[in-house]
């Protein structure tokens, strides 16, 4: 069994900013062999962060051009490579494990491949992955749970809305993972990952309305699932809705200890131990145990709160509150996915 271009490709993935670190198992090269051929793997692994063209790419394979395109096609339909739009046409990069790869395969995601992603971030890839700043995801405020005055603009999750051209939803992988693992603990819903276009865009299976998005973030709130986005000002292109039982992003915080596994929101739980009737709805909503019943009355701990305001949209006695955190505290995202990049690749020590 030949690793090599799983191996080399393995390298690749780990020279992106989200990162893909190597094991002692080698279980990560699993999931490679899993999801590419050895001759995907290795023209793969020839990508990188930048987009690159067909023709830029024949010259390092010694492939004609036209059957290295069919070839990057074939990997970019399933979601392994991204395309895009460059000065001579049709370019492609390597897409991360995640968010990239992994979620894109919510629909052919079997009982091996979820055993050997939950045994990989076990293993070390969830640190890996969720352990270097910046964060992949931050959390948005539930609607409403902010004062208007406090709302700072890239926490407006009804604005990303309707600030999109086209929308689509698919599967949650985490929660699909983890009831193929026979590990689900919640009924939250499944298909409930929104993807966002800034312009408009030819029709895809499992496109939505608008409406049917505004929807789906309305049952979202009902079920207590957090909102997190990709951590950046500007170019939010999904919304996830997360249950701390299954989502990997919050399993950072809640059992593998990674607290930067999210960026959280610039607001903070407060709740009025006047008015608290203790009957511990808000803990039961809060996804990170940040929410505990003392003497009757529910406290919150502000080290683990990630500002989500589960526990304002679910207080019928209007005790709890989000609060904005002073100016000292308030991390802004970064500008835009260039800037996300830029900022992790230093921060991991791979800046050029």
């Amino acid at each position: 069994m030949d690793d090599a271009p799983y191996a080399a490709l393995a390298a690749a993935l780990d020279l992106l900013p989200n990162g893909y670190p190597r094991t002692e198992s080698g279980v990560e090269l699993l999931i490679l062999r899993k999801l590419f051929s050895p001759d995907e793997a290795a023209l793969a692994s020839l990508l990188g962060l930048n987009h690159e063209s067909a023709e830029a790419l024949a010259g390092r394979t010694g492939l004609p051009a036209a059957e290295l395109r069919q070839k990057l096609m074939g990997l970019a339909r399933r979601g392994l490579i991204w395309p895009g739009k460059g000065e001579r046409g049709l370019e492609f990069r390597l897409a991360p494990f995640i968010v990239g790869i992994y979620e894109a395969q919510a629909e052919s995601l079997d009982h091996e491949l979820a055993h050997l992603v939950e045994d990989y971030m076990e293993q070390g890839g969830a640190k890996g992955i969720m352990g270097p700043l910046p964060s992949l995801h931050r959390v948005v405020p539930a609607r409403g749970t902010v004062k208007s005055e406090q709302v700072l603009p890239y926490d407006d999750v009804k604005a990303m809305i309707l600030g999109a051209a086209a929308f689509s939803v698919r599967d949650c992988i985490c929660r699909k993972e983890q009831e193929l693992l026979e590990k689900r603990r919640c009924s939250a819903p499944l298909r409930n990952c929104l993807s966002l276009s800034p312009s408009p865009r030819n029709p895809r299976p499992g496109d939505i309305s608008r409406e049917e998005a505004l929807a789906i973030l309305d049952r979202a709130e009902e079920a207590a699932l957090v909102h997190t986005v990709s951590n950046v000002l500007a170019g939010t292109s999904y919304i996830c809705n997360c249950c701390g039982c299954c989502c990997g992003i919050l399993r950072g915080i809640t059992e593998y200890g990674l607290g930067n596994s999210v960026a959280a929101a610039n607001y903070r739980a407060r709740i009025d131990a006047e008015t608290c009737t203790g009957c511990g709805i808000c803990e039961d909503r809060c996804q990170v145990s940040a929410i505990a019943m003392r003497d009757g009355l529910a406290a919150v701990d502000p080290a683990k709160c990630i500002g989500c305001g589960l526990c304002v949209s679910g207080c019928a006695a209007h005790s709890a509150r989000l609060e904005r955190k002073g100016e000292s505290e308030i991390v802004h995202p970064p500008a835009d996915m260039a800037a996300w990049e830029r900022a992790r690749l230093e921060n991991r020590g791979l800046a050029r």
